[in-house]
């Protein structure tokens, strides 16, 4: 059986950002690394987008780890997107809050942020 495909939404715990700045982060996140994916793996997009998008909020402790994570993922190939914040309101500008990574084949995911606990 083929594998499923998801994607991973990696959060930044030690900003303590608001609960609406927390989600607009995390939906840029999701809407730039589907975005990437759909322009670099048509058929790993589509399938996902096929069977409900399936996706998973992670935390990291801070920007050292979500860097890492980013870093590993564009190491294995996988679509990724680092967000990094405006400054328009809680956070200086170009502070790095959220990571997303996928849609892709979910053991290639699960290898990479698999020790990750959820958000």
């Amino acid at each position: 059986m083929a594998p499923g495909f998801k994607q991973a939404i990696v959060v930044r715990r030690d900003l303590r950002m608001g609960r609406g700045k927390l989600a607009a982060q995390v939906a840029h996140a999701a809407v730039s690394a589907a975005e990437e994916a759909r322009a670099k793996f048509p058929g790993w997009w589509s399938e996902w987008m096929r069977k409900g998008q399936k996706k998973v909020v992670l935390r990291v402790e801070g920007e050292e780890e979500l860097l890492e994570i980013y870093e590993g993922s564009k190491r294995k190939g996988l679509p990724a997107a680092l967000v990094r914040d405006m400054g328009l309101t809680q956070l200086p500008p170009g502070t790095a809050t959220c990571a997303g990574i996928g849609p892709a084949p979910e053991p290639d995911l699960d290898g990479l942020v698999g020790k990750l606990k959820l958000l």
